[in-house]
């Protein structure tokens, strides 16, 4: 074979995408090892010239818990569902740490990686995945934290975890990420051609925190506004929270219906984002 010939080989040629919605996770996956090198480089820049460095991931949610604690438990009183108040909100901020984190990401993959997609060719959805495994290793930093406060809280008699729902944390954090990545996604497509919208994601994300049963449980909502229940446990993330607070702290309003709606909305977004990304991949040299 001449020398020709085996250069021929050696040719990759890259085409525009046809189709709308295309995963094309076998290319994406012989991307493995740039998809490691996002991660890595992600966490080391997340931590950068910090004092703390990583210790963050541990001091960030038992501050947060800590403040739900006093404002929302003990000055303004609000029940949660005769779990310990401390767990109670350790319990959601961990959850809502992790899904926000996502969505912000993956909302921010176009513009932070503008400079390596206008200029070197791989798989767009490196970008947003990466940013999913790089917050999993986050927030699992987060979760062990969690489950060392959760044995203290059981071996004293003050939780009585519902263990044969235990199957289900996986699905629920799969199900959280695919919601967010797909919010997020949908996001990222759109502020490529409105770049404003994008300060308006923190403040959304904000509200969306305070729409979900975090701070109080769903069942304060149905008790003092019942007439709005059902619509609000339409909220993807309700539901979500409630099933992971019914798993390790044995209350909860949980609801396999509404858990079923929330699955539904979180495999819809998800779809609608990949589509809506592969279509603005396509256009994003010409409009960043």
């Amino acid at each position: 074979m001449s020398a020709l010939s085996k250069q021929a080989e050696q040719i990759t040629t890259v085409t525009p995408r046809k189709k709308r919605f295309e995963l094309n996770f076998s290319e994406t996956l012989r991307y493995r090892d740039l998809i490691w090198l996002f991660v890595t480089t992600g966490f080391k820049t997340r931590y950068k010239q910090m004092l703390l460095g990583p210790l963050w991931a541990v001091i960030q949610p038992l501050l947060t818990t800590v403040v739900f604690t006093v404002v929302f438990g003990n000055i303004a009183g609000l029940p949660t569902d005769g779990a310990p108040k401390f767990m109670f909100y350790m319990c959601g901020n961990v959850l809502w740490t992790y899904f926000s984190s996502c969505l912000t990401g993956a909302a921010d993959s176009f513009r932070s990686n503008a400079y390596l997609f206008s200029k070197v060719y791989f798989p767009r959805l490196v970008a947003p995945l990466s940013n999913v495994i790089g917050n999993m290793i986050n927030s699992g930093i987060q979760f062990v934290i969690f489950l060392g406060f959760l044995l203290y809280y059981i071996f004293s008699g003050g939780i009585a975890p519902e263990y044969a729902y235990l199957w289900l944390v996986p699905l629920l954090v799969i199900q959280a990420t695919l919601l967010a990545t797909g919010i997020g996604l949908v996001l990222a497509s759109v502020t490529i051609k409105y770049r404003d919208l994008k300060m308006l994601i923190t403040f959304g994300v904000q509200l969306w925190l305070y729409a979900t049963p975090i701070a109080y449980s769903s069942a304060l909502v149905k008790e003092k506004i019942p007439s709005l229940y059902n619509l609000y446990m339409l909220n993807p993330m309700a539901s979500i929270c409630e099933a992971m607070r019914k798993v390790f702290l044995g209350t909860g309003n949980f609801s396999v219906k509404y858990l079923l709606i929330s699955l539904a909305i979180s495999v819809l977004f998800f779809l609608l984002g990949v589509a809506a990304f592969n279509r603005a991949e396509k256009t994003f040299a010409d409009k960043i």
